[in-house]
């Protein structure tokens, strides 16, 4: 097994599901793990249960609502405070079945699942440079295949709204970034890698009305947290990755994204966009 002793992990997203499934695995390999969430209390209780359940006393809570790009901001100014960030796990994310949208204005999936790590991920930028070899893992989804970026809609307000395409395109949206994140840090030994964690019994699906229900009903046939978290960690972890980046990845081995997906023109128009709408310079 991988020893991550000195090494400084950020998950977000990682009081339930994948997200803390993946903070536990890395805390057993011997990692300081900086677990987030969106509350102080929730953050708190899965740290002291993290802690116990792997023997690491190195884990520590910090806080976010990735709703709000004022959180992200407050979140990555107490993260930089740090000496150094060996790992970033990119996990949160949020599936709604009907419109609702951020502090900020964005439909929420868009927001949550994209501007929020992208922004989180550049402010992060330099501590992760000054700590290299380090490694940025994007929690995507094989949904990405469904997904189609309108740029002249991102915000999902023009057309009839589907809460389930509002996430698939999130997804293909994490693709991109991934892509375009891993081309802008050839050269610095930061690498940034994506996956598909496979279908997942998490309360991802909670906010889905019915179809929630059925699909929590048939949960025993879909993969735990501590499966679908396997190929966060071995991106995060594994020697045998090392200096691997912008590629996809499921089930621990390399796989194909779609045309969309390694568009290298929509990627970088993304990024653009992202970038003015998150209040990024430079």
């Amino acid at each position: 097994m991988t020893d991550l002793s000195g090494r400084h992990c950020l998950v977000t997203g990682a009081t339930h599901g994948i997200g803390r499934a993946t903070a536990e695995a890395l805390a057993k390999l011997g990692a300081t793990v900086l677990l987030h969430g969106r509350d102080a209390i929730s953050v708190g209780a899965v740290c002291r249960e993290v802690v116990r359940a792997t023997g690491n006393p190195d884990v520590e809570g910090v806080v976010g609502d990735f709703g709000s790009l004022a959180a992200v901001r407050r979140l990555a100014a107490e993260i930089n405070a740090r000496e150094r960030l060996d790992g970033l796990i990119a996990n949160a994310g949020v599936l709604t079945q009907k419109r609702r949208v951020t502090q900020d204005g964005f439909e929420m999936q868009f927001g949550v699942n994209h501007l929020a790590p992208f922004l989180l991920t550049n402010l992060l930028l330099d501590v992760l440079k000054r700590s290299a070899p380090a490694r940025i893992v994007i929690v995507a989804s094989r949904a990405h295949r469904r997904g189609v970026l309108d740029f002249d809609d991102l915000n999902a307000e023009r057309k009839a709204y589907s809460g389930f395409a509002a996430y698939c395109n999130s997804k293909l949206a994490n693709m991109l970034f991934a892509l375009e994140l891993a081309r802008r840090l050839e050269g610095t030994n930061v690498t940034a890698n994506s996956l598909h964690p496979g279908l997942v019994a998490t309360q991802l699906f909670r906010n889905l009305g019915l179809f929630g229900k059925i699909l929590s009903a048939l949960s025993f046939t879909m993969l735990s947290p501590a499966r679908g978290a396997e190929t966060s960690v071995y991106l995060a972890s594994s020697p045998d990755v090392a200096g691997v980046t912008g590629r996809y990845f499921a089930n621990c081995r390399p796989a194909e994204p779609t045309p969309a997906a390694v568009d290298a023109e929509a990627a970088r128009r993304l990024w653009d966009l992202s970038a003015k709408l998150t209040g990024l310079t430079g």
